[in-house]
């Protein structure tokens, strides 16, 4: 006999608490999770960014997750703030230690939150900026304002991602899974079956070259 929609929903739940107190990571004492047909919500509060992020990675990893709303609010101890040019100071200096990022990128801070501005050429340079500033003590959110901008035929970035997710382990053979490009934007679409096979086709596609931005429309089905 098939459970009813709401054991169902219950059991999701269950297992994203459950995945969220096992996670070394995340310390998941004050956060609440809600499931409505495989939408999590996450609320509540950590203490600290990695563990924000952590926390809807986590949530993803669970059978029977559709999407993950992270809703939840950095509240960082006391002796984790930095004051705003401190805050910036170190942004600055991990972005110039890291040699996939430009010089062209630069870090403001505020209140703990932190601004990434400036032009790169590629959807990895982007990420690996934004990754290189999250786990800094004090930072309580990053607003990834980069731009990308690289001059190329639409035709090849269709060509670049499609040879992209031709060659990803995670990918199948019969994916259904499409890119569509309009002015260095890819809109995926298509079905995955887990949310590893879904960062999968994601990671692939930011890979390409002449990627501006990408629309995610994928399905997860679990």
């Amino acid at each position: 006999m098939s459970k009813d929609p709401v054991s169902k929903a219950k059991d999701v739940r269950a297992a994203v608490e459950a995945e969220l107190s096992f996670d070394p990571r995340v310390d998941s004492a004050g956060i609440t999770v809600v499931n409505v047909g495989g939408d999590v919500n996450l609320t509540g509060t950590v203490p600290s960014y990695p563990q924000y992020l952590e926390a809807a990675a986590a949530a993803r990893r669970v059978a029977g997750v559709g999407t993950v709303d992270n809703n939840q609010e950095v509240v960082l101890p006391e002796s984790d703030w930095r004051d705003d040019v401190k805050l910036a100071t170190a942004a600055n200096n991990a972005l110039a230690a890291n040699v996939t990022v430009p010089d062209s990128v630069e870090a403001t801070a505020e209140d703990g939150n932190i601004t990434l501005t400036g032009t790169v050429s590629y959807g990895t340079q982007r990420a690996a900026a934004e990754a290189a500033v999250a786990g800094l003590a004090g930072v309580r959110n990053v607003g990834n304002d980069i731009e990308i901008s690289y001059v190329l035929d639409p035709v090849e970035v269709d060509v670049h991602v499609q040879q992209a997710l031709d060659r990803a382990a995670l990918v199948p053979d019969d994916s259904d899974v499409t890119a569509d490009t309009t002015d260095g934007i890819i809109t995926l679409t298509g079905h995955v079956r887990t949310w590893a096979e879904h960062d999968a086709v994601v990671v692939a596609a930011w890979m390409a070259r002449g990627v501006i931005d990408i629309r995610d429309e994928l399905q997860v089905t679990g």
